[in-house]
């Protein structure tokens, strides 16, 4: 794993400085700490920190091709590069060294922006071709490693790992993109579709980017997507061996490492999984860690120790006290962008954990989108079916005055949290599965934004984004929709942007088995019955995994990592939610102070909870302060 950087002029070819790629790099220097170079030529210049993973001495960048023709920086890992060597070694390529840097170098040179449908893996990478001039950018299939670009007043394009990377450089604009203050107040993260600031983009999951010196920049282009237009046939037996085998083949692929190599084991279905097929393609046993609180009703450690028992994992765990708050400002740094999904903090400690111990963590991240494993995908598949159950003439007056009329009780029961079911009821599927997943409310958000700001929107609604994608999916159901907004959307923007920045910020490697495309691709075109059966979600998974994992892991409640920030802002952190409204994000006019006021003071008296609002604030206030921007 590795951080990237470069310069690029297309239009009109200018020297590029090789200090200001290196300072790019050096911002992203615990991307990489085990080796750092820079390259330059006329109009480019490509930048390199490097985790040694895989050829440790033997596969230092940027990298040249045997010719000397191509040049590239590269982060992440090919998973099949032994494969693609083989290949591309009878068709007359040769090799100097043993890792997949090199491997991708000469795909490109076989195949051009075609070799991207040959590899394996989570990536990033830059590639300059010195015979054409032409510059490529790549981004694996699901976005696990990310790709800022930035385009700056001399003409040039920039491009970091990492939003840190581009403030190194003098000429990026330091100013706010309003739209994406109002993307991140409703889903508590800035999507792949914005950047905080403006004139900043982010290569798109799935696509690449083919510039050419002396021509104007295109596009992007998409060259993959997920689709669940199809449905695989057969016996629930038949699925099942399938699946197994695609686990298998997804785990042992990820293992390869010439450095020490363990887990994320949190006690869940997914985690648990992959332990369990870790330890039967290792012969030595499974280094594991997880993390736990000091609050019974927030831990899981003596699943994630009942799993390690079972496998004969050397297991490692640490308690977290919950309130580990005083860390905040430093999680805000790691993310540049405003990241308000609190499950970040633990993320964190359990990758400084397995730092301690290996340098390659496996996280079961994915199978949720991939299989249906979120509660509000099961609600969405059976929502649906209330919806086409009735005419939206009926159901639009109906669920909506019993909507508006049912009160919010955070405090009460589930079944008696009815409230937002019956509102998503009144609207469209697309409308609301995208009212479920939003953070702060339309309403809500509107109520808060200033005059002016409100203005500046100039009409955009971040939700609108989400309903368009779901509506042009490629899919035959709700079901089908709701999950491909969940990989294409919400898990680049959140989850493998949580997973990324906090593993990278200690140096770790996290791969995601669980996200191996065959699988995933596979996991779509399943029956909605193999995915969601009845209550339970993930169905298909959970059984095959029967073999592996006993019942009170498979079944039981799903609960994740939970960050107890309500009582955090009723308590140790009253002031500072207070403080929100006279802070320095007050002194940008995009908010109403008196309504951030009235939001505080009625979640610290208990009459209602706001916690998740206000944490959106706080950590928007501390994004804010650090990038040092301008409205």
């Amino acid at each position: 794993m590795c951080g990237i950087a470069g310069i690029f002029h297309a239009e009109t070819p200018k020297p590029v400085d090789p200090a200001r790629v290196v300072r790019m790099c050096d911002a992203l220097a615990h991307r990489g700490p085990d080796g750092a170079g820079v390259w330059t030529d006329h109009g480019v210049g490509l930048g390199h920190r490097r985790l040694s993973i895989i050829d440790i001495a033997g596969s230092p960048q940027p990298m040249h091709a045997a010719d000397g023709r191509v040049v590239i920086v590269f982060n992440g890992e090919i998973y099949n590069f032994r494969e693609l060597r083989r290949e591309l070694e009878q068709a007359g390529f040769t090799f100097r060294t043993s890792g997949d840097t090199e491997v991708i170098l000469a795909a490109w040179q076989k195949w051009g922006p075609d070799c991207l449908s040959r590899l394996d893996g989570m990536f990033a990478f830059a590639i300059f071709d010195l015979a054409t001039r032409r510059l490529f950018l790549a981004r694996d299939r699901f976005g696990v490693k990310p790709l800022f670009i930035a385009h700056l007043s001399d003409g040039s394009i920039a491009f970091a790992s990492e939003l840190k990377g581009l403030l190194a450089h003098p000429l990026l604009r330091r100013r706010v993109n309003p739209q994406a203050i109002e993307a991140y107040m409703a889903w508590g993260y800035v999507p792949d579709t914005h950047s905080i600031l403006a004139g900043v983009e982010k290569l798109p999951a799935g696509h690449f980017w083919l510039l050419e010196q002396g021509k104007a920049p295109g596009r992007p282009q998409r060259w993959w997507d997920i689709s669940f237009a199809e449905r695989e046939r057969g016996s629930e037996a038949d699925l099942s061996a399938q699946l197994v085998h695609l686990l298998r083949e997804g785990v042992r692929s990820r293992m390869v490492a010439d450095v020490p190599l363990g887990a994320f084991l949190s006690g869940g279905v997914d985690s648990s999984g992959v332990v369990a097929l870790m330890a039967e393609a290792s012969a030595s046993p499974v280094q594991t860690c997880s993390i736990g609180f000091d609050v019974a009703a927030y831990d899981e450690t003596s699943y994630a120790r009942q799993v390690a028992a079972k496998f004969g994992a050397d297991h490692a765990e640490r308690i977290v006290a919950t309130d580990d708050f005083a860390a905040i400002d430093t999680l805000a740094a790691m993310f540049d962008e405003p990241f308000a999904d609190a499950s970040a903090l633990p993320t964190w400690r359990v990758c400084q954990l397995a730092r301690e111990r290996v340098t390659v963590a496996l996280s079961g991240d994915g199978a949720d989108e991939a299989f249906a494993g979120y509660r509000r995908q099961v609600f969405h598949h059976h929502e649906e079916r209330t919806r086409a159950a009735l005419p939206a003439s009926v159901r639009g007056p109906l669920f909506g005055m019993l909507g508006r009329a049912w009160p919010k009780a955070d405090w009460a029961p589930r079944p008696l949290r009815a409230k937002a079911t019956l509102l998503a009821l009144a609207e469209s599927g697309e409308e609301g599965y995208a009212r479920g997943l939003s953070v702060t409310l339309p309403d809500a958000r509107r109520a808060l934004y200033s005059d002016n700001f409100a203005a500046s929107l100039d009409g955009f609604r971040a939700e609108d984004e989400l309903i368009r994608l779901m509506r042009n999916a490629p899919g035959r159901s709700g079901l089908d929709r709701a999950q491909y907004a969940d990989l294409t959307f919400w898990m680049p923007g959140d989850i493998l942007t949580k997973v990324d920045r906090t593993s990278m910020a200690v140096s770790l490697e996290a791969r995601e088995p669980l996200l191996d495309h065959r699988l995933v691709e596979f996991a779509a075109r399943l029956p909605e019955g193999m995915r969601v059966r009845g209550s339970v979600g993930k169905y298909l998974l959970k059984k095959s995994l029967e073999r592996y994992l006993p019942q009170d892991i498979l079944y039981r409640p799903k609960q994740g990592f939970v960050t107890p920030i309500a009582e955090w802002l009723r308590g140790p952190l009253a002031g500072a939610a207070r403080g929100i409204a006279t802070g320095s994000l007050a002194q940008t006019g995009f908010f109403r102070p008196q309504a951030i006021t009235a939001l505080a003071e009625a979640h610290i008296a208990g009459r209602a909870d706001h916690s998740r609002t206000l944490w959106q604030l706080l950590m928007l206030e501390k994004s804010l302060t650090g990038l040092g921007v301008s409205a």
